[in-house]
């Protein structure tokens, strides 16, 4: 049974503007101003910064909708985990000293919680699947589509039949009808991921191939498929940290490449010599 949609915190405020009094407006605007801050205020921290009442909070969070401030500030939170960017901007002041340490820091603590919880016999079975495969698909949207690329433009370098989905001009259906046993499958699950998941998931799993999924949704292991791969995104900012992301997908193609055999190194030659005469580099 589906849901309706429910209208994100920062659209109830919007949609709710023209309705409300002179003091809650003051408080809409200080709220829309950094969204993400309410996660961290009480009702009486937020009504002195905005110069209003405690009452005029508890007025406005029930006029968009919230039975109090609490569940108005779960929902921010909830927004914040789900990956909205303008929910995790905090104010310029409170961030502008020492970025470059934290990002660096943030950085090699997301690849280290990606990698080292790894087994190495799993990932082996992956790069086997993703070499012998009949074809091998990779599959992103949004944060996930520039990984799904770059996995792809390296592992075209060994083998042939490298699919990237999805592909322009094409419903997802167009291409998913082609996917068959002996095939195997590579699918981004970044936050925010577009609703089809769950059936793009289910679909996948009636194909009969082979399925990795990669990524750092709550409900990754839930997806159908042989390789659940988690992992950590955590930002120092507005945006999640895709470093631990681009170490697992060097990994993977670092290891098809090294695993290629003489197929993959005549291939290697082949468009080696290419480049040559077309001298494209």
């Amino acid at each position: 049974m589906s849901h309706p949609h429910k209208a994100s915190f920062v659209t109830r405020i919007r949609d709710a503007m023209p309705a409300l009094h002179r003091s809650e407006q003051r408080l809409a605007e200080t709220i829309l101003n950094f969204p993400g801050n309410l996660a961290g205020y009480t009702a009486t921290e937020l009504a002195r910064i905005a110069n209003v009442s405690n009452a005029t909070v508890t007025r406005f969070v029930r006029k968009i909708g919230y039975a109090s401030f609490e569940e108005a500030r779960q929902a921010v939170r909830a927004e914040q985990m789900a990956g909205t960017a303008l929910f995790r901007v905090a104010d310029e002041g409170a961030t502008a000293s020492g970025q470059l340490v934290r990002h660096t820091a943030q950085s090699q603590m997301n690849i280290e919680q990606t990698l080292m919880p790894l087994d190495e016999g799993q990932i082996d079975a992956l790069v086997t699947a993703m070499l012998s495969a009949r074809r091998l698909w990779l599959i992103g949207f949004r944060a996930g589509q520039p990984f799904a690329r770059y996995l792809g433009w390296q592992v075209l370098q060994v083998r042939a039949d490298v699919v990237i989905l999805p592909r322009d001009g094409e419903t997802l259906a167009e291409s998913l009808a082609a996917i068959a046993p002996g095939d195997c499958v590579i699918l981004f699950a970044l936050r925010r991921p577009p609703r089809l998941l769950d059936g793009l998931g289910a679909a996948l799993g009636r194909s009969g191939a082979a399925i990795a999924v990669i990524g750092d949704i709550a409900g990754l292991s839930a997806l159908p498929a042989r390789w659940h791969l988690n992992c950590a995104t955590s930002g120092t900012g507005a945006l999640f940290n895709h470093a631990g992301v681009m170490a697992l997908c060097g990994m993977l193609a670092s290891g098809m490449i090294e695993r290629a055999g003489l197929a993959g190194r005549q291939r290697l030659s082949m468009i080696e010599d290419l480049h040559d005469s077309l001298d494209e580099l």
